[in-house]
């Protein structure tokens, strides 16, 4: 029997200019792929139509060949695109409504908030759960639901390539989670499940942010009957101070590092960051793949030198 292609993917949100964290993010997606001689998948999550705008899609595309990382699959193929796949989301979400696994929820996101302070967007405990039909039907005529996954009461745990061992109760560290907005966006969490499975991706690297959002999705494949990939969640690129590089904040965005550096000096500063060089010299991809490790790999998020911020 043959070996398991490595098959691999790079899934940005165009609401933006990709800045540093994000690259160090798509260079290790990358290098993990191109060292085992698999493919690369590069696909736009663009659920959200207000933050996503196409401009940004072919911008980032644009920067990533500037840098020097390709990709097998994808791109500017539109069924790449999350916005053009509905319906695969939809027949998903139809395959859960029929094991009773979903519910709507009329709750306003300061009522969840506060339901959970801790947690993002989740409440343990919604009260929607338990709304009879004819509350339901009442409900409806007032304002759309968003729609739940009823979550069971067990602990989902997996071992991650990057940070190792990861366990989470699903009932009490996460409880009910969305699957479709009120106007009928679809969810981060089932989205990206039906497009790895389906795209085939058996390798999925991504920040350390979303470690906590893997258990969840790994139900989610268990619950469709799909096949989960294998995880690896790199670490965060922090300024000084502690706070994350984000793109509301322009840090380090493309335009200003295209500016400062060239493709070989800008991979020689991320591998550095990346534990694969003793120093920032400048380098090529391709180079880089062929000493790839991800034992050098730091697990803890890393705060980026203050004179490249100046």
């Amino acid at each position: 029997m043959e070996p398991t292609t490595v098959k691999g993917r790079f899934a940005p949100s165009p609401s933006g200019r990709m800045h540093l964290g994000n690259l160090f993010s798509a260079l290790l997606a990358w290098l993990s792929v191109r060292s085992a001689g698999g493919r690369l998948v590069l696909r736009v999550e663009d659920l959200d139509p207000v933050r996503c705008q196409p401009a940004h899609a072919w911008q980032l595309m644009e920067d990533l060949e500037w840098l020097g990382l390709d990709w097998d699959e994808g791109g500017d193929v539109p069924s790449y695109w999350q916005s053009s796949r509905g319906a695969r989301y939809a027949a998903a979400f139809a395959r859960l409504e029929e094991q009773g696994l979903v519910y709507p929820c009329f709750c306003t996101r300061l009522q969840r908030l506060n339901e959970a302070p801790h947690v993002h967007d989740v409440s343990p405990a919604c009260p929607c759960a338990a709304l009879t039909p004819e509350e339901v039907a009442r409900r409806a005529q007032e304002r759309p639901p968003s729609w739940r996954v009823r979550v069971p009461r067990k602990s989902v745990s997996f071992t991650d390539g990057c940070q190792g061992p990861y366990t989470q109760d699903l009932a009490r560290e996460c409880g009910d989670f969305p699957v479709r907005r009120w106007d009928g966006a679809w969810a981060y969490q089932l989205a990206v499940v039906v497009d790895d499975a389906e795209m085939g991706i058996t390798q999925v690297v991504r920040g350390r942010d979303l470690l906590s959002s893997t258990p969840r999705q790994l139900w989610l494949y268990e619950a469709l009957g799909l096949k989960a990939p294998s995880f690896y969640h790199v670490p965060l690129l922090l300024a000084p101070g502690g706070r994350r590089l984000a793109k509301r904040d322009a840090d380090l965005d493309m335009g200003a590092l295209r500016r400062r550096y060239t493709p070989q000096q800008l991979l020689g500063l991320l591998a550095h960051l990346a534990g694969q060089q003793a120093d920032p010299s400048p380098v090529a991809a391709a180079q880089l793949a062929e000493d790839f490790s991800w034992e050098k790999v730091p697990r803890q998020d890393i705060t980026v030198d203050p004179g490249l911020l100046a």
